[in-house]
């Protein structure tokens, strides 16, 4: 069981790392990201809300009391790393190895969250 939360916090923790670069990329580096929205073919109005959903996901998954808007959220990340891995693959840049690394991050952040929840409802009964 212990072995189960240390790799969930590393995992998670180091997925929250790299969400929140992201998030600060986003806000600091607005220009730089709004080219790279422009050669996905995305429309740059959507930077500050995606960066705002990201900030709230993150709440989401590290939050213990919202079991329902978590699993909201992890859907929402596993989606958004996959089209982000062929966004990037598709016109070439060679960035997909970010959205891979976040995507691997959080299969074990979710994997090893539902095995700690499942040991704590275990106990409770």
């Amino acid at each position: 069981m212990k072995r189960d939360r240390i790799i969930f916090y590393i995992a998670t923790g180091l997925l929250s790392v790299l969400m929140l670069f992201s998030v600060s990329m986003y806000f600091f580096k607005h220009d730089d990201v709004s080219k790279m929205f422009e050669g996905f073919g995305y429309p740059i109005y959507i930077i500050y809300p995606y960066a705002i959903a990201k900030l709230l996901g993150l709440f989401a998954i590290w939050n213990p009391n919202l079991k329902t808007i978590k699993e909201w959220a992890y859907s929402g990340f596993f989606f958004a790393f996959i089209l982000a891995f062929f966004a990037h693959y598709m016109i070439g840049d060679g960035e997909q190895a970010g959205a891979l690394l976040a995507l691997i991050l959080l299969v074990v952040s979710y994997v090893f969250n539902s095995k700690i929840n499942k040991f704590s409802n275990s106990i409770k009964r």
